[in-house]
Order: C-alpha cells, then structure tokens, then sequence
C-alpha cells in the first residue's frame, strides 16, 4: 500500500509507468524501498510522458532529494518499425521531459533503457563483441541500432542526460516475470508446453534473461543508495548474470515445470522473420553495476528457477 502521509522533507519516489511489466514489479518489491522515503505510483492515466503540460501536472509536487523513475516505453520491437513517430514521442520526447523536470526541480531521474541500443553483430561478424564473455560495457555503443525502437531508444538515453546531467541510465535485456498468463517469453513458453507437443526457438540470439522481481530489487537498491558521484551522470548495466539463448531460456523453462526438453527444437533466425531484425549477440556485462557498488543480480537459471517454482521471489 501507498503511504501518502508525505511531510515536506519526505522523499518520495515516482514510478512512471507504474502499470507496465517493470513499474508492476516495482510496487509489487516495495518492501525493498528505503524506509525513509515513499512511493507514488504514475500509469498512462495519471501522466503523459510525451505531453509537456501534462509532466509539469503530474510532476508539480516534485523537489530535490525525489526520485522519478522511468518504467515507460514503446516497448513494440516490431510495431515501432511501421510507427516511428509513435516510439519517438515515447521513447525520446518523454525521458527528455521528465529529465527537464528532474533538473529543474534538483530531483534525481533513473530512465530504464535496453541492450537494443547496441548494434548486436553476429558473433562472427565485423565488429563483434562475441570475443566479450562478460558483454557489452555501457561505453560500448557504436554504430546505429538496427531496429526503430533500439534507435529511439538509443535517442532518449541521450535526450535523458542531455537535459539534467545529473540522470542515471539503467540499461537492462529480456525482461521476464515468467508467470502462466504473462505476455513475455516465459510465460508464453509455459503456455505453449500445455498446447504443443513441441516448440521450434531460435538458437542464435545471444542475450541476458532477466528477472523482472529481480531488476526492481536492484532498483530500490539503487534508490536506496543515493544519487552518489558512482550512479549519476552515467550508464550502467542491470542484467541477470550469464547468458543464454531462446532456444537455452526455452528448454529451461520446459524443464522447471517437469516437461523433456527435447520437446523444444532449435532454429535459426532466418527461418523466424520478424518484421524488425532481432539482435544476434546482446549480453551486458555487470561490471559498471558491481562497479558503483551495487548487488550483482544472481545467475539467470537461479532466476528462472524462481519465477516458476516460488512467483515474486527475489534474492534470498
């Protein structure tokens, strides 16, 4: 439950995109959060991001020692290629907006970004980062995104710290809550081995699987911890440790709800067109994480086991 028994020097925290996947398990993890501070739930009804007024609005309340963090975003990998403009406004006007208000008000602005902003070359192509065991760092963009959303994306990073110098970007991959219903690819695994003897994925994307209630721990241990000369005015990256393909996070979850994993069959990507190209290699590295002194996020099978066998469960 919301505490809104705010004084004048409590600090609170807006989560902007409170209804979203990440802004859900937020709330959800609020124990987590600094006893000293309060949090205020913002969905697409209670602000719009790419609306000037509506942010000055919803953010009127806004001081320094707040926090607002960033959960929304045109999230439609493939919708974006045919709606450029629409991911823009999202992805790029909104984080520069909030920035605007964060800077003006002396508040401190988290923005959640993507491994889509990295190229994401075949391992054995020019300009591999597949000689990398531990991923991209932060520093490591270079050339141009290959989809829509990885450019805006991309774009809204640096609209964020453009406009407050103080912000800190949070980039994570492959966010996952893994429940039955839920609309990520866990969930849609799950569904999938209750109706299909079996299920043909993708073997040569090379990502971070992440634990949604894990990335909202990290989070509030980010919050927790303070707007520090470690955290603003930079990048880091918020992953599950190690790395995985679909077609690895696929036969995984076949077998932790008890089911061969031989039912799952790999394939390649150019047998599974998408309207925008899905990167081949995006692991982030959790250097700059550790770095700034913040818990690394355990392993991501460790992390797959808990979000089938005991939902919400976070680090033990």
């Amino acid at each position: 439950m919301v505490d809104m028994r705010v004084t004048p020097s409590t600090p609170t925290v807006y989560i902007v995109g409170a209804g979203g996947q990440l802004g859900t398990a937020l709330q959800e993890r609020s124990a987590q959060a600094p006893d000293s501070v309060v949090w205020r739930p913002l969905t697409s009804a209670d602000i719009d991001i790419t609306d000037e007024t509506s942010v000055a609005a919803a953010l009127g309340d806004l001081g320094a020692g707040d926090v607002v963090v960033n959960c929304a975003a045109y999230t439609d990998v493939d919708g974006a290629e045919s709606d450029p403009e629409g991911a823009r406004r999202v992805n790029v006007t909104g984080p520069a907006l909030l920035a605007a208000q964060t800077a003006a008000a002396g508040a401190w602005l988290i923005h959640v970004s993507t491994d889509y902003v990295f190229p994401g070359t075949p391992l054995d192509g020019p300009g591999s980062a597949g000689d990398r065991p531990d991923g991209y760092e932060p520093d490591d963009v270079s050339g141009e995104p290959a989809t829509v959303y990885g450019a805006t994306k991309l774009a809204g990073e640096r609209a964020a710290l453009d406009a407050d110098p103080r912000a800190t970007v949070v980039r994570t991959a492959w966010v996952y809550t893994g429940g039955p219903e839920s609309r990520d690819f866990v969930g849609t695994m799950r569904r999938l081995e209750q109706t299909r003897d079996t299920v043909s994925v993708v073997d040569d994307q090379l990502g971070s699987p992440t634990y949604c209630i894990d990335l909202a721990d990290g989070l509030w241990e980010l919050v927790a911890a303070g707007p520090r000369p470690e955290v603003t005015g930079t990048v880091l990256h918020a992953t599950n440790a190690g790395r995985a393909t679909w077609f690895e996070v696929a036969a995984a979850v076949f077998e932790e709800v008890g089911a061969e994993r031989s039912r799952v069959l790999p394939t390649t990507t150019a047998e599974f067109r998408r309207p925008a190209p899905r990167p081949a290699y995006s692991v982030l590295s959790g250097r700059s994480w550790a770095a700034a002194g913040l818990t690394p996020l355990r392993d991501w099978r460790a992390a797959l086991h808990a979000s089938i066998a005991e939902p919400g469960g976070s680090l033990p």
